[in-house]
């Protein structure tokens, strides 16, 4: 949009053809960032005729951008973060040429403090390779969750397997490196989570849609994740704290629950409580078992009580060597 924004200010009229060739997207996206630009209060006109096609109001210029020394400072550094976590948007470069371009405006004396800044910052960390959505598909879902309009998505799920879906979208979630959109899916009526860098298009329908009671969208991404359908279904009683289980079993993993009556008992007040997950695979759990240092039960499946004899064994083992 910033972009079409600068080819707009170089003057002239430019043609929708003209501009999507530039920006490297269809018609349609050119419209919608001209609509983007619009509720920004940018005043693009619209030329009808042959050669028409949309320029600026005569005199616009873009305001200078000022940042004092904080300010750049916590840009720069949400821009490095950001994509060290895989949370960018659009091309893997978007966030270097947005670096580029802020440090090219300040002031000398700030850009060589920001400079030796970077220079001198390290992460304990290795940045991970993420797929990052595309900006108009992110920004599209935007702007149907906060005016509770449907939208149209093309979804390549995990199998490969492609679908058009319309989605009452409730929120949209950044979770470990990546972007998820959480609603409900109108063709089954139940609430679906989507990984956006796995959505192709998205285009706002007519209509709207009334905001669900219950667990706002992160709490609804974690649940779906606990709750997605895996190989193995695991249900385990633990003796201790919900701190304590949850520092090994977040809620992006297991639901708990009470064993027994739980009446006038809080978060802190260790107690039997229930633990449910679903994994494609057993063997990451003895280990988490291990570590927890807390009573334990596995009612199922039979294979992680195998798995975690097999663990105790070679410990106890390795315990007895001199």
């Amino acid at each position: 949009m910033l972009t079409l924004l600068e080819l707009l200010q170089s003057g002239g009229t430019r043609t929708v053809a003209e501009l999507a060739d530039r920006l490297g997207v269809e018609g349609r996206t050119v419209r919608r960032y001209v609509d983007q630009l619009i509720d920004l209060d940018v005043p693009v006109e619209s030329v009808r005729g042959r050669y028409g096609g949309y320029r600026l109001a005569p005199g616009y210029r873009l305001p200078p951008l000022m940042l004092s020394d904080d300010e750049a400072l916590a840009v720069l550094l949400g821009l490095v973060a950001g994509r060290r976590a895989g949370l960018t948007t659009a091309e893997h470069t978007a966030s270097e040429t947005a670096s580029a371009k802020i440090r090219r405006v300040l002031p000398k004396h700030i850009a060589r403090r920001l400079d030796t800044l970077l220079e001198a910052l390290a992460f304990t960390d290795q940045p991970g390779e993420f797929d990052t959505p595309d900006a108009g598909v992110l920004l599209t879902l935007a702007d149907a969750v906060r005016h509770r309009r449907p939208v149209s998505i093309r979804y390549t799920d995990r199998d490969g397997r492609r679908s058009d879906r319309t989605l009452h979208a409730y929120g949209i979630v950044a979770h470990a490196g990546r972007w998820y959109v959480t609603g409900k899916d109108a063709r089954i009526g139940e609430d679906r989570t989507f990984r956006l860098d796995r959505i192709a298009d998205a285009r706002t329908l007519p209509g709207s849609f009334e905001a669900p009671v219950g667990p706002g969208p992160a709490q609804r991404v974690l649940s779906a994740f606990a709750t997605a359908e895996y190989r193995y279904e695991v249900t385990l009683r633990i003796h201790g704290t919900v701190e304590q289980i949850r520092a090994h079993l977040p809620a992006g993993i297991a639901t708990l629950e009470d064993h027994g009556p739980a009446a006038g008992q809080d978060r802190a007040t260790e107690r039997w409580l229930r633990v449910e997950l679903r994994a494609e695979r057993l063997d990451w759990l003895p280990p988490v078992l291990a570590s927890l240092d807390r009573p334990f039960v596995i009612e199922r499946p039979d294979e992680l009580r195998d798995l975690v004899t097999a663990l105790a064994d070679r410990l106890a083992s390795c315990a007895r060597r001199a």
